[in-house]
């Protein structure tokens, strides 16, 4: 599995290319690019991107999130928040 190592950055250019580097990871996931798809994993990055502020990231994790169960969607935002927790 790839890792991505994001590093943040001061000022909106900075935040706007890490939610882009992190929305093209949830897609990357989502749609088995260079990977499996794994659903759970790509909503963790949509998610994370769109509180970094993306707008089709969340877009994309809403229509994602209609087709995951409750367990998975759970395991997803947990995954997020530890994440953001770690950051």
């Amino acid at each position: 599995m790839a890792r991505y190592e994001v590093q943040e950055t001061g000022g909106t250019a900075g935040a706007s290319t890490q939610a882009d580097v992190l929305l093209q990871l949830g897609m990357m996931y989502a749609t088995g690019r260079d990977c499996d798809i794994d659903l759970v994993t790509a909503h963790k990055w949509l998610n994370i991107a769109a509180i970094k502020g993306s707008e089709r990231a969340a877009e994309l994790r809403a229509e994602l999130a209609g087709s995951m169960s409750k367990a998975d969607l759970a395991k997803a935002l947990r995954d997020a928040r530890e994440w953001m927790t770690m950051q």
